[in-house]
C-alpha cells in the first residue's frame, strides 16, 4: 500500500507488501525490500538500500512507569544519500542518517539521534535517544549505546560494549548523562562505560574494562575498575 501523497523518484525498486504512509519522499535509485513499513513524513535520499522487514520513521510510545516520557511531536526521519539499512531494523522519527551510513540487521535507533557521514552501526546494536554519533565511527555488533551520549569522529567501539546514563539506576535523583567519547578513541569488546565519564582523544579502553572515571587523552586503560597502564 502506497499513499497517494507519496513522492517517488526514478528507478526505484519496491518489494512485495511494502507500506508507505502519507507525505513520504523517496529519492532516485532506491531499493526497498519486501514487507518494509515507511511511516509518514519520512525523507529518503538517493541510492539508498532498505532491507526486508524494516520499519522506518516509527513514532514513540510509553507507559505510566517511564520516568522520561518521549516527545509526541518529533521531526521526520531523514535518510541521506548512499545509506544502507539492514533487515529487521527499527529506526524512529527525528533521526538523521547522513550520507554513506551503514546500519546492520536487527538494529534499533531511537529518536533525536544523528549518525554522521560514513559511520557504521553494527548488527543488533541499540542506539538510545538524544545521542550524537560523529563521522566515520564504527559501532560493532551487539553494542548498547545509551541515551544522552556523545561520540565524536573516528571512534571505534568493539562488539558488545555497554554504556549507561543513570548513576543511581532509576532513583530519579540524577540528571541523565551518558559517556562522552572523544575523537579517535578506541573501546575494546565487552567494555562497560559508566554515566558521564569522558574517554579522551585517541585513548584506548581494553577489552572487558569497566570505566568508572575519566580516561585522559592518549592513554590506555584496562581492568575493573579501569586503570592506566604505561
Amino acid at each position: 500500500m502506497i499513499h497517494a501523497s507519496v513522492r517517488i523518484g526514478e528507478n526505484v525498486i519496491i518489494g512485495e507488501n511494502v507500506v508507505i504512509e502519507e507525505n513520504v519522499v523517496i529519492g532516485n535509485r532506491v531499493t526497498i525490500g519486501h514487507n518494509v513499513i515507511i511511516k509518514k513524513d519520512s525523507m529518503i535520499g538517493n541510492d539508498v538500500n532498505i532491507g526486508e522487514l524494516t520499519v522506518l520513521g516509527k513514532p514513540t510510545s510509553s507507559n505510566k512507569k517511564m520516568a522520561r516520557k518521549p516527545l509526541h511531536s518529533l521531526d521526520p526521519l531523514v535518510i541521506g544519500n548512499h545509506v544502507n539499512i539492514g533487515c529487521n531494523s527499527v529506526i524512529y522519527r527525528h533521526v538523521k542518517l547522513e550520507e554513506g551510513v551503514f546500519v546492520g540487521d536487527l538494529t534499533s535507533i531511537r529518536e533525536k539521534v544523528v549518525v554522521g557521514e560514513d559511520s557504521i552501526v553494527g548488527r543488533n546494536a541499540i542506539v538510545e535517544t538524544n545521542t550524537n554519533i560523529g563521522k566515520r565511527v564504527t559501532i560493532q555488533t551487539g553494542c548498547y549505546i545509551t541515551a544522552d551520549m556523545l561520540i565524536e569522529d573516528d571512534v571505534f567501539i568493539g562488539p558488545c560494549c555497554s554504556s549507561s546514563n543513570d548513576k543511581y539506576m532509576g532513583m530519579g535523583n540524577y540528571k541523565h548523562q551518558g559517556p562522552t567519547i572523544k575523537k579517535g578513541a578506541k573501546i575494546g569488546n565487552n567494555a562497560t562505560l559508566l554515566p558521564a565519564v569522558t574517554i579522551g582523544e585517541n585513548a584506548i579502553v581494553g577489552a572487558g574494562s569497566v570505566i568508572t572515571k575519566d580516561v585522559p587523552a592518549n592513554k590506555t586503560v584496562v581492568g575493573n575498575p579501569g586503570r592506566i597502564i604505561k
